[in-house]
């Protein structure tokens, strides 16, 4: 069965596994968190390299008040950075298609109900 989160003030956070934020952008992660839910909200988690070379997460930006939210406007990019696009989309598809059908299996449900 899969980790159960329960926050509480006392959670020991050093236990929480958490994934290298370079590794997050690169296969995807950031561009379609940010495609699909941020961006049409107006929002974007943004991720900036130190001069170290290390990439953290740095804030996230608020355009809310633009009717038409964020958008990478892909369709005028460069065909490098289309394909950078596609591949990053399709690893995330199937990712989610794996994870949503075990959690189906396991849990019942996909997203977390609310109710």
């Amino acid at each position: 069965m899969g980790k159960k989160e329960k926050l509480e003030v006392d959670d020991n956070i050093d236990n929480i596994k958490r994934i290298d934020i370079k590794e997050f952008r690169q296969k995807g992660y950031l561009q379609e968190l940010n495609r699909r839910f941020l961006h049409p909200l107006g929002l974007a988690l943004e991720v900036i390299v130190l001069e170290n070379k290390q990439e953290v997460l740095s804030g996230i930006w608020d355009y809310r008040e633009e009717k038409e939210g964020i958008y990478y406007d892909i369709k005028n990019s460069g065909e490098e950075r289309k394909t950078k696009f596609k591949t990053n989309k399709n690893f995330i598809d199937k990712e989610f298609g794996t994870r949503m059908a075990l959690r189906r299996e396991e849990l019942g449900f996909d997203i977390e109900p609310i109710e």
